[in-house]
């Protein structure tokens, strides 16, 4: 998989993009990531990419010319699957979203800043539009690398422990059961039982049951849905 992010500020992406799981996928030769500084792309003498909006008002507008240039140069290369806008008002990023992502070949993500993209780059160019959640930061840097995170560790290969993403909380709709880990006694609060067992039955009915107690609790919305199929 190949993913070029397109930004007018790539130092933000550095440290989120070069370490852990993502570092790890880069390494292997899984995941190749690309930063294009969209400055490189300015025909304006001081490398601008920005410009005061039609009709007034406050705040810049990212200029289309530097982005249309640079998503000209990336397709003359290869054709993408997806090319992404990070924006608040996008279709919010969640699970299957990223399952569905992560089978893709080549993505390109738009970093937004200022008061947004010029309307036409979204007419023209993009093909998805996607937000991170109901707030607005300041670019969409931080947003990209969250979009990248969720795609890249559930690309085959990236986790030591494949199986490890297919039980992360969101995959079917439940959050993820209790964990615990060693000592099996801390400050006299004790790890149930069952998971001392060995019994892989017994342990695998409680953590669904205690998966189904804590969606329940915490996140009704999915619960219903969740009930809602099974009665489909």
């Amino acid at each position: 998989m190949r993913i070029d992010i397109l930004t007018g500020l790539p130092s933000l992406l550095a440290s989120p993009l070069n370490d852990s799981i993502v570092k790890r996928s880069q390494s292997k030769g899984i995941v190749e990531i690309v930063i294009h500084d969209l400055r490189d792309y300015s025909l304006q003498n001081q490398r601008s990419i920005d410009d005061y909006a039609y009709g007034g008002g406050a705040g810049m507008v990212m200029s289309p010319e530097p982005i249309a240039r640079c998503f000209d140069s990336l397709m003359d290369e290869r054709e993408y699957d997806e090319l992404i806008y990070m924006t608040p008002d996008g279709t919010t990023l969640n699970q299957p979203m990223a399952n569905h992502l992560s089978l893709k070949t080549n993505l390109a993500i738009l970093c937004g800043h200022y008061k947004g993209i010029d309307e036409r780059i979204r007419q023209h160019y993009i093909t998805k539009e996607v937000s991170i959640g109901d707030y607005v930061l300041s670019g969409g840097e931080i947003a990209a690398a969250v979009l990248t995170d969720a795609i890249v560790r559930l690309v085959p290969g990236v986790l030591n422990d494949e199986t490890s993403a297919l039980t992360d909380s969101f995959q079917d709709d439940l959050l993820a059961p209790p964990v615990y880990t060693r000592p099996a006694n801390f400050r006299d609060w004790e790890v149930p039982k069952i998971l001392l067992s060995g019994n892989e039955g017994a342990i695998e009915k409680w953590r669904e049951e205690k998966a189904i107690e804590r969606t329940k609790e915490r996140r009704p919305d999915l619960y219903d849905r969740i009930r809602g199929n099974e009665e489909d």
